[in-house]
């Protein structure tokens, strides 16, 4: 998969690839996909909620330049396989993850891949407030970041999203410099929304 897929698809950042290497990804699928864990492809996990293809992700969280000492809010974290990534790249990784099912199933798997540096909040316990944060990834698309998420970011911080979703989705991030937060965009990226949304959810905060 590293190889094959996200090395060739302009993902170069040693510490992210070596994360990628590292981080048993058949454990974070859903029962019965195991066999194909490393395609890429994302999978679907219920609900309208789906893991992203590998090489998406990758180019996602090279964008977010995560560094050792960083804090890092990993928004929609699904069975915690972005967050196990992450947390070989962070000191500290809070997956925040609203459907409660999900949520278990991250802390599951998580405990599973051996990682102490990341806490799994769900909806009731306020994650997001509790910032700030060096970074944010959104493993979702999103119409615009909520002001609460650009906020949370502390100076230097990035927050990294999807913004459209489909085949008009772009990879944008945000930074937050000493002049106020500027948004630069990047690549076309393809991620679903959060929810399926009949009446424009997107994240409860």
């Amino acid at each position: 998969m590293v190889d094959n897929q996200i090395a060739v698809s302009s993902v170069v950042e040693p510490r992210l690839l070596s994360a990628l290497l590292t981080v048993p990804r058949e454990i974070f699928v859903p029962q019965g996909r195991q066999a194909l864990a490393y395609s890429d492809a994302p999978h679907a996990l219920g609900g309208g909620r789906y893991m992203p293809a590998p090489v998406e992700f990758a180019r996602i969280a090279q964008l977010a330049a995560i560094q050792p000492a960083d804090r890092v809010l990993d928004l929609g974290c699904g069975t915690g396989y972005s967050s196990a990534v992450l947390a070989h790249l962070a000191h500290t990784v809070i997956a925040y993850e609203q459907d409660k099912e999900l949520a278990s199933i991250a802390r599951h798997n998580l405990d599973r891949a051996n990682l102490s540096n990341v806490s799994v909040a769900t909806g009731d316990e306020e994650a997001v407030l509790a910032g700030p944060f060096d970074a944010i990834v959104v493993e979702t698309a999103l119409r615009e970041p909520p002001p609460v998420l650009l906020d949370r970011l502390a100076p230097g911080g990035r927050l990294v999203a999807v913004i459209g979703a489909g085949r008009t989705g772009v990879a944008t991030i945000w930074t937050h410099t000493a002049g106020g937060v500027v948004s630069r965009s990047h690549f076309n990226a393809t991620l679903p929304a959060l929810i399926e949304r009949g009446a424009g959810e997107e994240f409860v905060f």
